[in-house]
């Protein structure tokens, strides 16, 4: 799409009105007075405020990760997660760490590796490590030197590839150069090819020389069409044989369709009273959900859509713009792949964007509905208490958390702390949950907070920037019931890459049942009685004999087909019918 469709699509898009944007930011209910609001500040002894959380352990940067004379110094800021087993691996500018998280309530780091060059991302997948490496002081060696030659055989800016069969100590296999380094990276699977993996690379740095990597050009296309703006990098690693891996492709995904690779949006302003919008030559992080065959790509001017059933060629089949967002950040799906998030990282991550002056859509979530592989805008979601002009705070990293029946996410916002919101109406989301920190510094503005919150395996585990790693767990309230904690407790995975989604599947068992009869009753309170209903025939079904379990069950079970038939959310009903019959038939 050329620059002037897009502004003319744009032009004849219908806008929210600021009282329409205000009304869907303010479906979280309003509390009194927030405790998030004017927390006294310090690195280890900032104020805390919990709501519907529990901050369960602290762990702090290790000695030399840090610098004490500039706390908030991003070349040793705590940056991305990714887990396996009971290893949580944390990168950061200045390196990779791992801890042992087998006692949630005392995490062990057991690696701590030095290994500058940018922010760190990591993947995993079986013994291989990923870990992206963007700015020109990487090396080769891992060396925390840097480089001072503007051309050097010795500098590295790609993806890392460490073999992780001793976690404590990190063996590099391969370095796969990139001519804008990797700010980002994409862990691919394919189920057809388990013999390799695939990574996206998202670089957002200027070109390298082509004296350094050849190749590499930093001209604009209407020079160069050959340049190195305007792209992404599919890596192919063999699993067996990781040292092979290569760029295997180079794909052009904001082509227009007359084929000009600088086809969407041109950066700069949508019109009077909107955001400055990132031109579109680049993409920050692209989000893959393989079972549905869809990538989310928040690719600094737009939100893009793909079509990844082929991984190594992803092939771009929408894109959105807003004239709220200044840069596209980040994505993620709901679990039925028919909603999508995106962050704007207005500000870089290093601003204060949650003030009582910042416009609430700015730096804000943006709910997009999928509907025939097409993108359409919801709503948006932006914390609701306003943070200090001492704390860098936008929308950044999250993930889902496994609750039958519903979407919600939790998600960090640097300063802003963690926050925990569902949005199964993609028009009214509304927070449930939340942690925060005072600033470091109450006088002024020290870079910090949570790049990321993820659930993995039952509990919500944050890197702070500045202070390290937290662990929290979600509180039953009126918003999330016990039933439903437990039930996100049982989906047990062995690797998550937040990045490369995966779909949730919840095990037959009566507490899912449950959570899914606690979400209907919530929903709609005309359903209480109904719903107190049905817990009544679970509890004499799951008391009884199997024999009369599965009788009660299969009866239950055919009475919600029926319920499912009239009802506004018979997805859900059809959902517990599924999980009741399937109780049943297992019954021993």
């Amino acid at each position: 799409m050329t620059s002037k469709t897009l502004l003319a699509l744009l032009a004849t898009a219908t806008l929210l009105t600021a009282r329409e944007t205000r009304a869907q930011l303010d479906s979280t209910p309003a509390r009194s007075t927030d405790p998030r609001v004017g927390l006294a500040g310090g690195l280890d002894d900032a104020r805390e405020a919990a709501w519907n959380l529990r901050h369960v352990v602290h762990r702090p940067r290790a000695e030399g990760w840090y610098d004490p004379d500039d706390l908030g110094t991003l070349r040793y800021s705590s940056s991305d997660l990714a887990f396996r087993g009971n290893v949580v691996f944390q990168g950061a500018f200045h390196g990779l760490q791992a801890w042992d998280v087998s006692t949630p309530a005392d995490p062990r780091r057991i690696m701590a590796l030095p290994c500058p060059g940018g922010q760190g991302d990591v993947s995993v997948h079986g013994n291989l490590l990923f870990m992206s490496v963007e700015e020109t002081r990487g090396r080769v060696d891992c060396g925390t030197q840097g480089i001072i030659d503007t051309v050097s055989s010795e500098r590295f800016r790609g993806v890392r590839i460490f073999d992780i069969s001793d976690v404590a100590n990190p063996r590099p296999v391969a370095l796969v150069q990139t001519c804008r380094g990797s700010h980002t990276h994409t862990l691919v699977t394919d189920p057809r090819d388990a013999a390799n993996v695939y990574i996206y690379v998202s670089g957002t740095s200027r070109v390298r020389s082509p004296s350094e990597l050849a190749g590499c050009s930093g001209r604009p296309p209407e020079e160069d069409p050959n340049t190195s703006y305007f792209r992404i990098e599919v890596i192919q690693v063999p699993v067996a044989a990781p040292q092979n891996a290569r760029i295997v492709n180079m794909p052009r995904i904001f082509a227009d369709s007359a084929g000009a690779i600088a086809g969407l949006w041109q950066g700069g302003t949508h019109g009077e009273g909107t955001q400055r919008t990132a031109v579109t030559n680049q993409c920050h992080d692209i989000t893959v959900y393989g079972e549905i065959g869809l990538a989310a790509g928040a690719c600094a001017g737009n939100g893009i859509l793909l079509d990844v059933s082929d991984p190594a060629n992803p092939r771009r089949i929408d894109e959105v713009s807003d004239p709220n967002f200044a840069y596209w950040h980040s994505a993620t799906f709901s679990n039925d792949g028919r909603k999508v998030i995106f962050t704007d990282e207005w500000g870089g991550g290093t601003q204060p964007r949650c003030r009582a002056t910042d416009r609430p859509e700015w730096g804000a979530d943006a709910i997009f509905s999928i509907e025939m592989r097409k993108m359409r805008f919801r709503s948006y979601y932006k914390i609701p208490a306003p943070q200090t002009s001492a704390e860098n705070c936008v929308a950044h990293n999250g993930s889902l958390i496994p609750v039958p029946g519903r979407d919600i996410m939790v998600q960090g916002w640097y300063q802003g702390g963690i926050s925990v919101f569902d949005f199964t109406d993609p028009t009214k989301p509304v927070e449930i949950a939340f942690f925060d920190r005072g600033p470091v510094s109450d006088t002024s503005l020290v870079i910090a907070g949570f790049w990321a919150g993820y659930w993995y395996n039952g509990r919500i585990y944050g890197s702070e920037m500045a202070r390290g790693l937290d662990i929290f767990e979600l509180q039953p309230s009126e918003y999330l019931t016990q039933n439903e904690i437990d039930a996100a407790k049982l989906v047990q995975v062995d690797v998550l890459n937040p990045q490369n989604q995966k779909r949730i599947v919840w095990p037959a068992q009566f507490v899912v049942a449950r959570a899914y009869v606690d979400g209907l009753m919530r929903r709609d309170a005309k359903r209480r009685s109904w719903g107190q209903g049905v817990h009544a025939e679970l509890a004499r079904a799951e008391k009884g004999p199997a024999a009369a379990r599965r009788t009660a069950l299969a009866r239950l079970a055919t009475r919600l087909d029926r319920d499912a038939a009239n009802a506004p959310d018979a997805e859900t009903v059809r959902a517990l019918a599924g999980v009741v019959r399937e109780l049943g038939t297992s019954a021993r």
